[in-house]
């Protein structure tokens, strides 16, 4: 079977097709009706998820007519349904698929006709693959399905190297709320993963925002796009065919900003492949992290796989006799000590020893071992130094869709009743709800509001109310928590002031450096404990002794106590020179960073650590008051798109303050004028309490393409502005109160 089934694959792989005419139809129906009916099954099982997602993202309707023209079936049964995508899509493909192969052809015609006036990426994409696959569709799903064929030895060793794998993927690692317990939560991979999605990218560009902040705000607009423009790229389609490079990917690059779940993404990915889910042309997959490999010296090809999967070595010189046959999964090419650029490549010897670096790119580029396959993740800061050109397909995570962070909540507190209030709570306050398309970031929510709730017997509105609403609310409420909790062992005579204030050092040191990841040098020199409860509620540890690596929960945390160090050991001097370097940074490392420092600055938001780590220097919030009030010198000088930008900024910095009074004397009665400068719904947010804090303001948002959830949050605000000018044609005078 392995010879019959891989020859059209090995084809396919390595040749780029002719494209077809789209729009021959007969040519396709052809095509259809020379698959036999187990072919045709097979391929119609093997389409069925993104069927279910074209259909639920197609007019429903427009789908129905079709059907009802080209007589596929009675469509009746199907109009009430039209409000439900997902009943729709899975109760119309059940039926189809029962009716029999007529069908099946009908709504693949049906759907081929649509793809002219109804463009959906994802139905392009699949009618591409089937054209272009041609008659050897149905020997590559079976390939994906069975897989190769393999001598007793190498069958005995992938069993034992799947084995292995199970072991490390079948249980997802997550934190337990601190005042719970000390140990980890585990779960089973498949009971808890939740859908992250992945879209289709084809540019990587040096982003002036920090790059969570960015991808945040950005988020819900790329995720409406996913209906229109974006191709929605599943796991196991990461290898398939792929419409803009018109091949079968070799190599793939998957980016995400930090936290997103790319490692989650890649441990699902592998544990699919160990069960059978997907990918089993692929006979053996080997999957590292860079920042385990950064261990390593001079090494060829295979003691870089013997150093982590040291049982093959019997059979290692068989297993990588057809290049073909396997993957490389790398993980984390930000963490990479070695700066991979993917413009050049060395090796061609299994034997020949490099640095894992030239290895990597050397695979990538299909100098050696031409033919294997190489999946890798990245921040996308990363990458706008990679010549991405090399990688056949190119995708984001980004993260959670609304009805997915609900799915988070539900799994995380077990309990209808305070998920609902959590999750209505976090909705309602944009500043927290956009970072929920992190699903680590939802964890750290969670992680806050069920501390909360603990401490309450029952949840009443005032408590409610009480909740953190800023980002640096929300991280001062964890971290004091967290000290609560360890209180009473002072893990001896180590105080909490001193451990957070060598973390914040170091942590500060990784902000303004771009690191993440420390290791037990960065500990010693900055003094840092790690054999204390308080350090392990804080910081992950990887690896074994001597090689033991580090990093933060979350980076937003390591930001959170790179600001708080200055509230716990201030010096004027080195407060400014920090203030000035991260100003210096042009791709935004430092922005979250600067509005911790700004909420920290508000004196009722600092009091909640006090009985955990004393007084906090209200000479560091004046520094930084200060600091805030010439960031707005006047206002007449924010001419340039930039400049208002710029000053958008600052009202961010503003709205984590908290400080109204300080909003009135910086703002005042000026005139705001954000015209041309698009706002999403949280700009607009922001703004809102900035306008409620002044008086008689005179505001300009002419084109600033504000989306009518947007307008809603200016509501509140309105009774404090003079005048509003929206477009071109609308000016709204407010002094007329009818």
């Amino acid at each position: 079977m392995a010879e019959r089934l891989s020859k059209p694959f090995k084809t396919l792989l390595k040749t780029k097709r002719r494209p077809r005419s789209p729009e021959d139809s007969d040519e396709f129906h052809c095509q259809l009706s020379s698959y036999d009916d187990p072919s045709l099954r097979r391929i119609y099982e093997y389409y069925k998820d993104d069927l279910i997602y074209i259909l639920e993202n197609l007019n429903s309707p427009i789908v129905l007519l079709k059907l009802k023209s080209q007589k596929v079936l009675n469509t009746e049964k199907y109009r009430s349904m039209e409000k439900d995508p997902s009943s729709f899509s899975h109760t119309l493909l059940q039926d189809i698929r029962d009716q029999g192969r007529k069908a099946v052809i009908g709504l693949w015609k049906c759907l081929h006709a649509l793809q002219k006036d109804h463009p959906h990426p994802n139905l392009l994409a699949v009618l591409d693959e089937i054209t272009q696959t041609g008659e050897g569709l149905p020997d590559q799903i079976l390939l994906d399905e069975l897989g190769h064929s393999l001598t007793p030895e190498l069958k005995d060793i992938q069993e034992k190297h799947k084995q292995y794998l199970m072991e490390k993927t079948e249980t997802l690692v997550e934190h337990r709320p601190p005042g719970t317990t000390l140990e980890p939560q585990r779960f089973l991979i498949n009971d808890r993963y939740v859908d992250l999605i992945v879209v289709s990218t084809d540019q990587f560009r040096e982003r002036p925002q920090n790059e969570i902040i960015q991808t945040g705000v950005k988020h819900e607009e790329c995720l409406k796009e996913t209906q229109t423009r974006l191709e929605h790229i599943s796991p196991n389609k990461l290898f398939r065919w792929n419409p803009q490079s018109q091949c079968v990917p070799h190599a793939v690059m998957v980016s995400g900003v930090p936290g997103i779940g790319k490692t989650t993404l890649m441990q699902k990915f592998v544990y699919d492949w160990v069960t059978g889910k997907h990918y089993q042309r692929f006979a053996f997959l080997f999957f590292f992290r860079f920042r385990d490999l950064n261990r390593l010296g001079e090494v060829s090809l295979e003691e870089m796989i013997l150093y982590q999967y040291p049982y093959l070595e019997s059979q290692i010189g068989d297993i990588l006799q057809d290049p073909e046959r396997f993957l490389f999964i790398f993980d984390g090419l930000d963490e990479s000590i070695h700066q991979m650029d993917f413009t050049s490549s060395k090796l061609s010897n299994l034997k020949q020893r490099s640095h894992f670096g030239e290895i990597v790119d050397s695979l990538v580029r299909q100098s050696l071992l031409n033919g294997c396959s190489v999946l890798i993740t990245s921040r996308p800061t990363r990458l706008t130094s990679v010549d991405t050109r090399v990688f056949q397909r190119i995708a984001e995570i980004m993260g959670f869709l609304h009805g997915d962070r609900r799915i988070f909540f539900n799994n995380f507190f077990g309990n209808e009743e305070l998920s609902e209030k959590a999750f209505h709570y976090v909705e309602e306050n944009d500043m927290l709800y956009t970072f929920c398309y992190l699903p680590s970031y939802c964890w750290i929510i969670c992680t806050v509001l069920s501390m909360c709730f603990r401490s309450q017997p029952t949840i009443t509105d005032q408590l409610m109310t009480s909740l953190p609403k800023t980002m640096t609310q929300l991280f001062v409420t964890f971290v004091s928590n967290i000290l609560a909790n360890h209180n009473q062992n002072k893990d001896g005579g180590h105080t909490a002031r001193e451990l957070l204030t060598s973390i914040g050092w170091m942590a500060e040191h990784g902000v303004m450096n771009h690191m993440i990841v420390f290791d037990d040098r960065h500990l010693e020199s900055f003094s840092v404990r790690n054999d204390n409860h308080v350090f392990s509620s804080f910081m992950m540890e990887s690896g074994q002794p001597p090689d033991v690596d580090y990093t933060f929960l979350h980076l937003t945390l390591q930001e959170f106590f790179a600001a708080l160090v200055h509230f716990m050991n201030n010096d004027p001097e080195r407060l400014q020179k920090t203030l000035d370097k991260a100003e210096s940074y042009k791709d935004g490392r430092a922005e979250i960073f600067l509005r911790f420092l700004c909420g920290l600055s508000d004196s009722s938001t600092r009091s909640m650590l006090k009985s955990h780590v004393g007084e906090l220097s209200t000479q560091a919030a004046r520094h930084v008051i200060t600091w805030i009030q010439k960031k707005i010198p006047d206002q007449r000088s924010y001419k340039s798109t930039e400049d208002k930008r710029d000053l958008l900024n600052v009202f961010y910095y503003l709205y984590e303050s908290r400080n109204k009074a300080l909003v009135a004397q910086c703002i005042g009665s000026n005139k705001v004028d954000f015209s041309n400068v698009p706002l999403s719904p949280l700009d607009c947010s922001v703004l809102s309490f900035i306008l409620q804090s002044c008086r008689e303001t005179e505001v300009n948002l002419h084109s600033c393409n504000i989306p009518s959830e947007g307008l809603r949050k200016l509501i509140p605000a309105l009774h404090n502005i003079k005048s509003l000018r929206l477009y071109t044609s609308i000016y709204l005078n407010t002094s007329d109160k009818t």
